[in-house]
């Protein structure tokens, strides 16, 4: 189906409509469900922000492609492409260089600049020398999310107008703000965190066995990003928040499941999003 054209989802007094999309590795691909029942509802999205996962799925639709083209290339990310992805590094930095992620947002992405995009679209990312939670909405769109998708440890730090910047799940796991700062009227947030999720299913609370390293680094981006997010969420009008909480963030195999989720809690959203849309 796609972006809906401006002229058939404008009016004169119709409230512009934003869509904050949340961090959370392949939780974030119950963004795509939800995206896909806004659509089908014809609910408008006149604005987009999004961080780490957020940010690719905001970034693809932004840009112009189809939920059938984002689902396709997001569920290709099955754990032999992934290491497909990996380019190890003396681990000073971090341990993946991220040459070839760069190249796969690239090939996605293309090389558009924000201002090329259908619509207008920001993503977060974190200033690892000053802790500053970084806005981008300007430049090459494809460097941008993958700064704001950088995980910690893992991938080297990107580097933007000299700057060092990792994934924005550190500071600004939810971008609500930035919607309203990009003129939205009713923001709405799409929460895929599992463990700012107060209904998660915590199944892998008794595991005896220790943590490996990508479960220590997950787990304490959420931690730190914790108040950020409640802080945003307070902000949003409307809040969607998929189940998914029972899913670790690196399952890529349960991807299909993630967006079925994401498509439940939309359908669950939508009585109140019309409402604040005739109000």
């Amino acid at each position: 189906m796609g972006i809906v054209p401006p002229r058939e989802r404008t009016g004169p007094n119709r409230k512009k409509v934003g869509l904050a999309l949340s961090s959370g590795a392949v939780l974030g691909l119950a963004h795509v469900g939800v995206i896909e029942i806004l659509e089908k509802n014809n609910i408008p999205i006149d604005l987009i922000a999004g961080t780490s996962m957020g940010a690719i799925v905001g970034a693809l639709y932004a840009s112009g492609k189809t939920i059938a083209q984002i689902t396709t290339i997001l569920k290709d990310l099955r754990l032999r492409k992934l290491m497909s992805m990996v380019d190890l590094a003396i681990p000073t930095r971090g341990f993946i260089r991220g040459k070839r992620l760069d190249k796969w947002l690239k090939s996605n992405i293309g090389n558009l600049e924000f201002t090329d995009l259908k619509l207008p679209f920001a993503c977060m990312a974190t200033d690892i020398t000053t802790g500053e939670d970084i806005y981008i909405d300007r430049g090459p769109v494809a460097p941008a999310v993958r700064a704001s998708s950088s995980i910690p440890v893992i991938f080297t730090p990107a580097k933007w107008q000299g700057r060092y910047l990792v994934d924005g799940a550190l500071v600004k796991p939810i971008p609500v703000r930035a919607l309203k700062d990009m003129g939205a009227d009713i923001l709405i947030a799409v929460n895929v965190l599992p463990y700012l999720n107060n209904k998660q299913e915590q199944k892998e609370k008794n595991r005896v066995r220790a943590p490996s390293i990508m479960r220590v680094v997950i787990r304490m981006i959420y931690i730190l990003g914790y108040q950020a997010a409640q802080e945003d969420l307070s902000c949003a009008d409307i809040v969607i928040t998929p189940e998914v909480g029972h899913i670790f963030p690196a399952s890529f195999h349960r991807a299909n499941e993630c967006i079925i989720r994401g498509k439940q809690a939309a359908e669950l959203a939508i009585p109140e999003i019309k409402k604040a849309l005739e109000s």
